[in-house]
Order: C-alpha cells, then structure tokens, then sequence
C-alpha cells in the first residue's frame, strides 16, 4: 500500500470525528504524525469541516492545543464559507439566524447585520443546540415573505461524545418544508466547499484526495466533485457501500503508511 497516495498533492481533511470527536468535552482521535508527514513531503492541506458552531479562529486554537501543525487559513468551515459566499453574491446582507456564536461571529466578520424582525435578506442556517419551535416557526415565515435560505450545510449527524447526534440537516429540511423553498448549501456533501478548496489551492481534482468519517457528506461530497476520498472509521461510518475508496484506515494518522 505504501505510494498509493503518492500522486496526491492537496489533502482535504474532515475534522470531527477524524482529528477529535465531540464537542462540549472533545476527545483527541489524531492526526499529529499525518500532517507532520505531509508537512515534510510538501503536500498541502485544508480542514473542510461542515462545523458551523465554532469560528475558524476557535477550530485552529483547538487543533494547536492538540498539537496537531495546521495553519489557520488552511481551516475552512462551512461558517467561513456561508460568509464568504453571501458577501461575494449579494454584499452585506441582513440576515435571521438559526445557528450558534461561531457562525455569527464569521457573519459578522464580513459585514452582515442580524435581525430578529421582518424584511430579512436571508435565513442562515448552521447547528443550533438551543433550537426553539419558535424559532423555526419565524425562520420558515421569513423564508416564505422572500427570505433566501442558506444552508451551512445538510448533514443528517455529527459525532458526539456518546455517539452520532443530530445536525443540521433536519433544521434545514424542517424550515425548507415549512417555506416551500430550496436551501442554498455551502458545506460538504455540496461540491461547492470541495471547489473553493481546489481554486485555493491551485490544485487538479486528480491530485486531491478528501479523509473523513461520514459517508454522505466526505465521501458523497467528493465523489460528486470528482476527488478521491479515503474512509477513517473513526468517527460515524465504517463502511462505504456504493462509493469507490482509494482506502478505508482504522484513522487519520495510517494515512503516512500511504505516502
């Protein structure tokens, strides 16, 4: 198996459930030797992580503490991201949020304003472990008087400290149903978060390869963007049934038996 990565020059990361799982008390899973070894053969590296709760600045802190050697613009969230995307479409937009402090504070770093009221320019919507019927209920009734909805990301669950817990796809598709409109999706399984990594990177889809956990957000996700993918069954899923793996690793740090 040694070599089998050695055409790949962009390494994509998933983080939960690959470097650490969970997230009020987080355990250490790995990942130190992998990007040490990737640092020394000259590959380069992103963190594409659909977590929306956390800023980038907090996930890079995080990994540090870790020790694990990542940069902090190589750490993309679906957070980030959001931001980014409505600023670059449609400016400093007005926005109601179903979400946590991470995705206001990226929102905020690009010039958008929250609002509570009327006349909002969009739902935005990442993890949000206070929900509220209310919530949701105000969230579908902007989205139906015009509000676009963007979607941090649509994935089904994230790997807790007890196992797999909800995420933010049933928000999503709650307030999507309840509005009879669309989400505009920027995280992972949408090709969009893999592309923005390529164009950063400057890097072929055929020297790219994505290592994460869940099958129909990491492995989904980069089939449909045409990148190869590698399965840890660290985290959610341990079986790939339906998608081509470059491999399947018990976690993130056999990847250096590969290069």
């Amino acid at each position: 198996m040694r070599g089998l990565l050695r055409g790949k020059s962009l390494f994509l990361f998933d983080l939960d459930g690959v470097f650490y799982k969970g997230k009020e008390n987080r355990t250490r899973i790995g990942g130190t030797r992998a990007v040490e070894a990737l640092r020394k053969s000259g590959r380069r590296l992103y963190i594409l992580t659909n977590n929306s709760t956390d800023s980038a600045e907090t996930v890079h802190s995080r990994l540090v503490e870790f020790g694990i050697p990542v940069r902090l613009d190589e750490v993309l969230t679906s957070g980030l991201l959001t931001a980014e995307y409505l600023h670059q479409k449609h400016g400093r937009v007005s926005y109601f949020l179903v979400g946590e402090k991470g995705l206001e504070d990226e929102m905020r770093k690009f010039g958008h304003r929250r609002t509570s009221g009327e006349g909002a320019d969009c739902v935005v919507v990442g993890l949000d472990r206070k929900i509220t019927y209310e919530k949701l209920d105000h969230a579908a009734r902007l989205a139906r008087n015009g509000a676009r909805i963007i979607a941090t990301h649509r994935s089904r669950l994230y790997m807790y400290k007890t196992g797999p817990a909800i995420a933010t796809g049933p928000l999503v598709k709650a307030i999507e149903y309840a509005s009879s409109k669309r989400a505009t999706v920027i995280g992972k399984p949408s090709p969009l978060m893999f592309n923005i990594a390529l164009q950063r990177a400057g890097c072929p889809k055929a020297e790219a390869v994505m290592i994460g956990d869940q099958v129909e957000t990491d492995i989904a996700g980069a089939s449909r963007a045409g990148i190869d993918a590698i399965l840890v069954t660290s985290g959610v899923d341990h079986e790939a049934k339906g998608f081509k793996l470059t491999a399947k690793l018990p976690d993130v740090d056999e990847i250096v038996s590969l290069l």
